[in-house]
């Protein structure tokens, strides 16, 4: 069986950059987060049990699930945010083992964002790598990406594992911090060469 790393990070710590030079390294590369938006995409595997859960409300005109209302409603409502990951995280778990079985013999990365947060991944990687950064950094380049206010990013913050508790499962660190992407690449391929990648 091949490698296997899970990858995280919290919001706009650069992950996804991460994933993408593994990726150009040759690592085969599973996004729970596409797999989870396509779920909640129109016709998604997750839309008829979002629809007999929370009701019409929050499914979009387009048939998808209404990403502004639930993301309120979650923020909000602890038990609708375990309702909700009820529904999409044995789906997202699924496909993602489905799309890891195609790897072959090359090694495979779960870009996952709630890695830490959700314990059951911890025991299906070989190893965890957190891509880490100062809280500002986050704050700053998402509001640089997206345009969100302070606040609702700090909502997201607020919801993700701490800073502390992602340090503290990870096997490796990518500090993405006051680095270019030069910088950062050849930082990934010590890591990748460490680690057999």
């Amino acid at each position: 069986m091949s490698i296997r790393v899970g990858l995280t990070g919290g919001i706009g710590s650069g992950k996804s950059t991460v994933a993408r030079h593994l990726e150009a390294r040759g690592a085969w590369v599973v996004d729970a987060d596409a797999i989870a938006k396509a779920a909640t995409a129109p016709l998604g595997a997750a839309i008829p049990s979002i629809l007999e859960a929370f009701g019409s409300e929050y499914v979009a005109a387009d048939g998808s699930m209404d990403r502004q209302r639930m993301r309120a409603r979650v923020f909000q409502d602890s038990s609708a945010k375990l309702k909700l990951e009820s529904i999409i995280h044995p789906i997202v778990s699924q496909q993602t083992m489905a799309m890891a079985a195609q790897a072959g013999l090359r090694p495979v990365v779960f870009d996952v964002p709630l890695l830490v947060e959700s314990g059951h991944w911890l025991h299906k990687v070989d190893w965890v790598w957190v891509v880490d950064c100062q809280p500002e950094t986050q704050v700053r380049r998402v509001q640089e990406r997206s345009g969100w206010s302070r606040d609702s990013i700090e909502a997201v913050i607020g919801q993700q594992a701490s800073r502390e508790q992602r340090l503290a499962a990870a096997d490796a660190v990518v500090f993405n911090e006051g680095v270019n992407l030069q910088e950062l690449h050849s930082l990934i391929d010590d890591l990748a060469v460490r680690f057999g990648l």
